[in-house]
């Protein structure tokens, strides 16, 4: 039987990990020679597309030299730290892949950080070493510094490199000799990750992630860790809590290249998807039948953000989604926190109205646009930070921010995270670029990545992660300007667009369609303001001599689903349809809003 190693690729965003995997499954053959697979394979759903990013992890395996490997992807944004975690756990070496440039960032550290803690064997791939100005050696050095202070064993700071670019398809151990292939990566893969020894006893399984096909339902995947898993085979499902019941495998599959082979019997060690069991939920584990032991079950972070989820009931719900009511929504919240361990969903007070707990704005914007997509309707109130009490002591959460920018805003830029509570802990520079480092509250977060993209021309590249609960930090500004709030439900005319341009920026665009109470632009002031822009021009047969002047307009600003979340206001909600995102107030009428001023 050939041996198997289990290695999961971690590393920051955008460093390469999934352009990785491509080279690999081509290098190992995966595919015949003349498919077109295009880039980035294992990035298969749109939104991961779009965004460049993966969000879920997936399992791919190849066959090098007479030995199997099974690859994890995961993803780089701590915001998706739940999905790291699980993963790990079946891994047995990790490749932790670096930008030669710009060496380990914060999202790095906290994966490293969970690899480190599971005791598994790291090897460095440092990646993009044809970048200019790029340093390899010091990046090796940074590299070793942030084990040792992570609190790597010896044997793990004793670790391998390889250097090269996953994208110019090479890989070398010295990073001035150019090779030809990614050969010298799956030779320290070979060598260096351990092969799992399995210890004695029966069978057990931990459940670390699952899939779903409408045709067999849902699929537990996880690596046996020791004993045996036979097709048929009578088995106990030892749930978190302890409890047992009884199963029955039907189907077992393990991974083969993209997709999965029908197997009769799983060797320990091997990752493998098992079909039949009912009811089971990840960090359950798989036991035997007759003297089942439990396996250490998955501890998951905390959600640091929530955000309130509820029907959309704007004068315009119901014509772009198939999806409308409460009922719809809680079941897919339901389904949802099946496979998304670090969501949690509370019911309120109201019976359509949902707490979302989260990692973070991205996690939870990541969740509303995959609804959108599917036709749910739905509107989204401001997301709040988690507040805790410690010793009597209120607490936020702290993150750590990292801003690397041109070095002639980094004085704005420092300005505007101060203004937010933010306290700077380094500075240095890269070139041209200024890496400078925060912590800050995860309040002041909120709303700041506009703002900074505005304050230095687009050229700002943000990144944070959560570190820890500190008590409260105290007051920090909300928006500055107001909002311009639709008086009239109608279409948008440009005769009126054109004569308010001298208030505030508009949303909307000429001829769209808008309601009462609608967000439609931003007030040039602090507070909000009533307009009508369904007003059309009055005709009369006198014309006066240069009335008729064309109306020139400014294009309408147009927000993403993240910025939309980060820029409305307490008093409201962003409505989620399959085709728009509009901004309203809660109230729509500007009589129920001052009945109910949210203070």
């Amino acid at each position: 039987m050939a041996a198997t190693k289990n290695i999961a690729i971690i590393a920051h965003v955008d460093h390469g990990k999934t352009t990785l995997v491509d080279k690999i499954m081509h290098h190992c053959q995966l595919f015949r020679e003349n498919t077109n697979t295009g880039d980035l394979i294992l990035d298969n759903n749109d939104l991961e597309r779009e965004r460049g990013i993966t969000i879920t992890s997936k399992n791919v395996s190849v066959v090098y030299k007479d030995t199997k490997i099974n690859i994890i992807d995961t993803p780089g944004h701590a915001d998706f730290g739940g999905e790291v975690e699980r993963v790990l756990n079946m891994a047995d070496g990790v490749l932790l892949l670096v930008d030669a440039f710009e060496g380990p960032m914060p999202q790095t550290r906290f994966v490293l950080q969970k690899a480190i803690d599971l005791g598994l064997k790291p090897c460095v791939v440092i990646n993009k070493v044809d970048k200019e100005n790029c340093t390899p050696e010091e990046v090796h050095e940074k590299v070793f510094d942030l084990m040792f202070e992570l609190g790597a064993e010896e044997w793990q700071l004793d670790f391998p490199t390889v250097y090269g670019s996953a994208k110019n398809n090479w890989m070398s151990t010295d990073w001035k000799n150019q090779t030809d292939s990614l050969e010298p990566l799956l030779d320290m893969v070979i060598e260096h990750v351990p092969s799992f020894e399995a210890k004695e006893g029966n069978t057990q399984m931990l459940i670390t992630s699952l899939d779903f096909s409408s045709f067999t339902g849902r699929i537990a995947i996880g690596r046996l860790q020791r004993g045996t898993l036979k097709e048929g085979q009578q088995i106990s499902l030892v749930k978190r809590d302890g409890t047992i019941v009884k199963s029955k495998i039907k189907e077992l599959y393990t991974f083969e290249g993209m997709g999965r082979l029908k197997v009769k019997e799983v060797v320990t060690g091997d990752i493998c998807a098992l079909v039949g069991i009912e009811g089971f939920e990840i960090g359950d584990t798989v036991a035997d039948i007759d003297n089942p032991e439990q396996m250490k079950t998955i501890a998951i972070d905390e959600p640091t953000m929530s955000m309130l989820f509820t029907i959309n009931d704007s004068p315009f719900f119901g014509k772009d989604g198939k999806f409308v009511t409460s009922r719809h929504i809680n079941e897919r919240l339901k389904r949802e926190l099946e496979k998304n361990l670090a969501l949690r969903v509370n019911a309120t007070d109201s019976a359509d109205k949902f707490l979302v707990f989260g990692r973070g704005v991205l996690h939870l914007s990541v969740l509303i646009e995959t609804m959108r997509r599917e036709g749910y309707e739905l509107q989204i109130g401001q997301p709040q930070v988690i507040i805790k009490e410690i010793d009597g002591v209120k607490c936020e959460p702290i993150e750590h921010l990292t801003i690397d920018l041109p070095e002639e805003v980094s004085g704005k830029a420092v300005e505007m995270v101060s203004i937010r509570k933010g306290e700077m802990t380094s500075m240095e520079s890269k070139g041209t670029r200024m890496v400078c480092e925060f912590l800050i509250p995860s309040r002041g977060i909120i709303g700041l990545r506009n703002q900074l993209l505005t304050a230095t021309a687009g050229e700002a590249i943000m990144s944070h992660r959560f570190l820890e609960y500190q008590p409260m930090k105290g007051e920090i500004p909300q928006r500055q300007n107001g909002s311009l709030v639709s008086m009239e439900t109608g279409k948008a005319i440009p005769y009126s667009i054109d004569k308010l341009q001298d208030r505030g920026k508009f949303f909307v665009d000429p001829g769209e369609d808008i309601y009462e109470g609608q967000v439609i632009g931003e007030n040039s002031r602090g507070d909000d303001m009533t307009v009508n822009i369904t007003k059309t021009k009055k005709m009369s047969n006198v014309r006066s001599s240069g009335a008729d002047d064309k109306a020139k307009i400014v294009p309408a600003i147009k927000f993403s689903l993240e910025e939309a979340l980060e820029y409305i206001q307490k008093d409201e909600y962003v409505e989620v349809t399959p085709k728009h995102i509009r901004l309203r107030k809660i109230y729509l009428t500007e009589n129920d809003r001052k009945r109910n001023k949210i203070a």
